[in-house]
């Protein structure tokens, strides 16, 4: 990382439909190929370490033993890595099953992000599964450790100055209220979104823009990783559209139905040039702070 930037991955493994080691395994040739290229924060789908489309699966205790292991196989392959890393899986806390995000670096699991927003419409059927997360983060005991656990949770790196992350899952961008939008005014410069996005009919256009213009309106950088090879078709059909944008133009994405993980360098500097230079962004986050 020189001269503020830092190099980035949305990455999107060909996974098995619930069959969390095998998952686990791919995740971890991804990861081993992202930091290999130099990327410092790698992002993969949302509940990749299970699959998306497990439907009733997810009720399944075993299942979720599984992905717990699996949890524990790519956690033990980011030792030694200094880049943070996002993983999707299901877990249950306190009898409810989230939606979350594992934020991973050099061996430890440093937090898990639940889901906020969970889709009950159209194709979308979550809510029957997943549990709202919080937002104030609270304890969630993982093999002997405290982890907090909530959307509401910065990563801040002392690499480069403003280099500061937020979480997103998914649904979670497609909302008028995004909790991006109080993670970039609490300072986070780069947002991760973790999803499951399904193909239909001009879907991809709109995530493009809907990608771009969030970016923009936060001044940041949006890594977006999708959904794509493995998951059952019986419902939805999956595209593995990986895109990085920063502060509305897209750096890199995937070509549609084309296993394909995308990098790009963020220009951290530039976003907090931009940052101070318009005023009215300082002037809506005092707004948020009163």
């Amino acid at each position: 990382m020189k001269h503020g930037f830092v190099k980035v991955a949305a990455m999107t493994p060909k996974i098995k439909v619930a069959d969390p080691i095998y998952n686990a395994k791919e995740i971890c040739n991804g990861i081993e190929e992202a930091t290999s290229k130099g990327a410092k924060i790698i992002a993969f789908p949302e509940l990749c370490l299970t699959g998306y489309t497990c439907n009733d699966l997810f009720l399944q205790e075993l299942l979720l033993a599984k992905a717990r292991e699996g949890l524990h196989i790519v956690t033990e392959a980011t030792a030694g890595k200094d880049a943070l890393i996002f993983v999707g899986l299901p877990l249950e806390k306190d009898h409810k099953l989230y939606n979350v995000a594992a934020v991973l670096q050099d061996g430890e699991v440093l937090a898990f992000i639940p889901k906020k927003y969970i889709p009950a419409y159209a194709e979308f059927y979550e809510a029957r599964h997943f549990t709202p997360g919080n937002g104030v983060p609270e304890t969630y005991y993982y093999e002997g450790e405290e982890v907090p656990f909530g959307t509401n949770i910065l990563f801040e790196s002392d690499a480069i100055d403003g280099l500061v992350v937020g979480c997103e899952i998914c649904e979670d961008i497609w909302v008028p209220d995004s909790p991006g939008i109080y993670h970039a005014l609490a300072g986070a410069t780069v947002m991760v979104n973790l999803s499951a996005s399904n193909e239909t009919v001009g879907k991809d256009s709109y995530r493009e823009m809907l990608v771009k213009s969030t970016s923009a309106k936060l001044i940041a950088a949006y890594i977006y990783s999708s959904a794509g090879e493995g998951e059952s078709t019986q419902d939805l059909v999956f595209g593995g559209h990986n895109i990085i944008a920063e502060n509305g133009t897209v750096l890199k994405q995937a070509k549609r139905f084309e296993p394909e993980n995308v990098y790009a360098d963020i220009d951290i500097h530039r976003l907090r040039h931009e940052r101070r230079r318009m005023n009215t962004y300082e002037e809506n986050l005092q707004d948020g702070q009163d």
